[in-house]
């Protein structure tokens, strides 16, 4: 019989997480790397654990992930949202309540601004000068 895995996606701005949840001892695994060496900066490290803290679960799975597109921080916040999502498919009734008081199940659907014509970036005009 084959290992029950859990599936999810995650997705921030520009960036989407495809996250599995294999019963393990707690690794987690990005793009074929460690978290440690996937990503930098420990905050940004503390992010992607946050629901398997919430919920209580750092040693019982091994989070298995690939992210495409985006900056770090914006990676991060898809395997965050992809990790709750992949926990409320493993047991719905223990984790969906505490993942959704965190805000972890809601997508946050901030987007960059697109760029206007006539203007430089979304929003910054040319310098005015009245003479």
């Amino acid at each position: 019989m084959a290992k029950m895995q859990y599936q999810g996606t995650g997705r921030r701005k520009s960036s989407v997480a495809r996250v599995r949840l294999i019963p393990g001892t707690g690794n987690i695994t990005v793009n074929k790397k460690s978290l440690e060496d996937y990503f930098g900066m420990e905050i940004v490290k503390r992010e992607v654990r946050r629901p398997l803290e919430v919920t209580g679960t750092e040693t019982k799975f091994d989070v298995v992930a690939t992210v495409v597109g985006g900056g770090f921080t914006g990676q991060a916040g898809a395997l965050r949202h992809g990790i709750a999502r992949a926990l409320c498919e493993a047991d719905a009734e223990a984790y969906r309540a505490p993942l959704k008081a965190a805000g972890f199940l809601t997508r946050d659907s901030r987007m960059k601004e697109r760029k206007k014509y006539g203007l430089k970036k979304a929003r910054r005009a040319s310098q005015f000068s009245k003479r």
